[in-house]
C-alpha cells in the first residue's frame, strides 16, 4: 500500500472511532494530486502568444522521435504554444520541444489526463484553444478513445483544425488515432497472425465513430511499430474488415518505429528517417482498383482470412525515410511518388504475402457517393446471401430499390414486406462489395453490403 493510502486509511480508522468530522476530515486527507482529473506541466511563458499556425500532419511510428520530422512541426506552429496531451507519463517533451531542436517557440505545455474529467476541465479547455500545434503522446490509444471521443476536448480539437489551422501529430498510440476509421484498441491490442486466423476476432476494434477529424486521412486507417512487430498482416485485416463494413475503398498510412510521415496542407506526405543508414520505412496502402470485384475472397467469422484478387488485392507504396524528408507520396491522387517502389500484398488461407507490384492504374467512377451516418443501414453486413436481409431508416417502402456492383451493373431488388424495416430479398448475388439503392421520389440513397461466401 502507498503512503497516501496507508494515511488515508489510518485517518478513516480515527475519525471512525471518534464519530465525528468524518467527511470534513476525509476531504482532507487525500494529496491534491489524487483529488485531480489531470496535471499540468508548462515550460514558457503562461500566456498565450497569437500567432497563425500553417497547419500540417505529423504522423510518427513510435519509439524515438525523428527530429528532422518534430522541427517540420515546430515549424508549422509560427513560433506559437505548444500543447502535448497524454495519460500516461509525464513532462518528457517540454524541454526537447522548447529548447533542444533549435526551433523558437512560445511556450510547450503539457496536459497528463488522469480520468475522463479532464475533458470537461474549463482549464484544458481554454488551453486547447490557445494552442497553435497539438502533439499526442505515446501510450494506450484505448485511453485517449475513452476519455476524449465525444467530449468537449475532441470537439475543441476539431474546432481548432478547421477554424485555426493548427499543426497536428502523435506517435504511437498518438498516431493511431489520428486516421478514420482507426483501431481504438479498446478491447486490447490484436497480433498479425491472429487477425489474419479470424478477422472478426473480438479484439479487431476498427471503429468509424467520429473522433480527430481530417479530411485528408479520411477513409484511411494507421498503423505503427510495423516492420518491427509485424504488422502488416492485421493492417491488410483491418483494411478488409473496414472496407467490407463501409462500403467504399480504404487506404492505410504505416511507420516503421524511427519513421514519421510529415503531410503538408497540400497533401504531400514527407518522409523522415535515417535511411540510408537505416531501413526506417513508411507504408501508404490501397485497396486494389483492378478487376470486377476488389473485396475479400473469404471474409467470415471463426475462418482465416482469404483477400488476394491474383496477389494483387493491396497495392502498397514503400518509402525509406531520409533526414530532409524529400522522399514523399502525394496522398491527393494516391498513385504519385518520390524515392519509393510499389508492391503487392495479399492474404491466402490466413497468410500475409508481398511480392514486386506497380502504381494503380485505374480509378473507381461507378460506386454511388457514401450516404450519411444517419442514413439507412442494412444488416446483417457482411451478409452471407443465405437467410433474410434487414433493412432500416428509410420512411416507408421505397420506389425504386436496386442492387448494385463495383462495375456498374444493376439487379432488381424486391422488398418483401416492411414499412420501417424492410425485408429484402435478393437472389443470386454474388460474393463481393456491392451497393443497395433505394429512391423515393427525386432522392436516392446508397447503403453498401459486403456479400461473403455462403457457409
Amino acid at each position: 500500500m502507498s503512503n497516501a493510502k496507508q494515511y488515508c486509511s489510518r485517518q478513516l480508522a480515527f475519525w471512525a472511532n471518534s464519530g465525528i468530522l468524518i467527511v470534513v476530515l476525509i476531504s482532507w486527507s487525500f494529496p491534491e494530486s489524487l483529488a485531480q482529473s489531470f496535471t499540468s506541466y508548462r515550460t514558457g511563458p503562461d500566456t498565450a502568444r497569437t500567432v497563425q499556425p500553417d497547419g500540417g500532419i505529423c504522423l510518427m511510428g513510435g519509439r524515438t522521435e525523428d527530429d528532422g520530422a518534430m522541427r517540420w512541426f515546430l515549424e508549422r506552429s509560427k513560433g506559437g504554444d505548444i500543447l502535448v496531451l497524454r495519460t500516461s507519463g509525464s513532462d518528457g517533451y517540454n524541454d526537447y520541444l522548447f529548447s533542444q531542436l533549435g526551433v523558437k517557440v512560445h511556450s510547450v505545455e503539457t496536459i497528463l489526463c488522469h480520468n475522463r474529467e479532464a475533458s470537461y476541465d474549463p482549464y484544458v479547455h481554454q488551453r486547447i484553444q490557445e494552442a497553435d500545434a497539438i502533439w499526442f503522446a505515446g501510450g494506450d490509444q484505448s485511453t485517449y478513445v475513452n476519455y476524449w471521443r465525444d467530449s468537449p476536448i475532441d470537439s475543441l480539437i476539431n474546432q481548432a483544425l478547421t477554424q485555426r489551422n493548427i499543426a497536428i501529430g502523435g506517435t504511437s498510440a498518438g498516431m493511431a488515432i489520428l486516421g478514420s476509421p482507426y483501431f481504438s484498441a479498446t478491447v486490447g491490442s490484436i497480433q498479425s497472425d491472429e487477425a489474419l486466423a479470424n478477422p472478426f476476432h473480438e479484439a479487431m476494434t476498427v471503429e468509424s465513430r467520429p473522433f480527430i477529424q481530417l479530411p485528408i486521412l479520411a477513409n484511411t486507417i494507421t498503423d505503427t511499430h510495423y516492420s518491427e512487430r509485424q504488422r502488416q498482416g492485421r493492417h491488410v485485416a483491418f483494411l478488409a474488415r473496414a472496407y467490407a463494413r463501409e462500403g467504399y475503398p480504404m487506404r492505410g498510412i504505416a511507420c516503421d518505429e524511427y519513421t514519421a510521415v510529415c503531410i503538408d496542407p497540400s497533401g504531400i506526405a514527407h518522409v523522415y528517417g535515417d535511411y540510408p543508414e537505416q531501413e526506417d520505412v513508411a507504408y501508404f496502402l490501397q485497396v486494389s482498383c483492378e478487376g470486377e470485384e476488389a473485396g475479400p475472397e473469404n471474409l467470415e467469422a471463426g475462418r482465416p482470412l482469404t483477400w488476394s484478387r491474383q496477389r494483387q488485392a493491396v497495392r502498397v507504396y514503400k518509402v525509406p525515410g531520409n533526414p530532409d524528408g524529400t522522399h514523399t507520396f502525394d496522398l491527393t491522387n494516391w498513385t504519385t511518388g518520390e524515392g519509393g517502389s510499389w508492391e503487392n500484398w495479399w492474404v491466402e488461407d490466413g497468410r500475409w504475402q508481398s511480392g514486386p507490384g506497380q502504381a494503380p492504374q485505374c480509378i473507381r467512377t461507378s460506386l454511388p457517393p457514401l450516404t450519411p451516418a444517419n442514413s439507412p443501414r442494412v444488416f446483417p453486413n457482411p451478409w452471407s446471401g443465405v437467410g433474410q436481409l434487414y433493412l432500416e431508416g428509410l420512411s416507408g417502402v421505397p420506389d425504386d430499390s436496386r442492387l448494385i456492383r463495383p462495375n456498374g451493373q444493376q439487379q432488381e431488388v424486391h422488398i418483401i414486406t416492411g414499412q420501417q424495416l424492410l425485408v429484402l430479398d435478393i437472389p443470386g448475388a454474388t460474393p463481393g462489395l456491392h451497393w443497395l439503392g433505394f429512391r423515393q421520389k427525386t432522392e436516392w440513397y446508397s447503403v453498401p453490403l459486403y456479400i461473403q461466401k455462403a457457409p
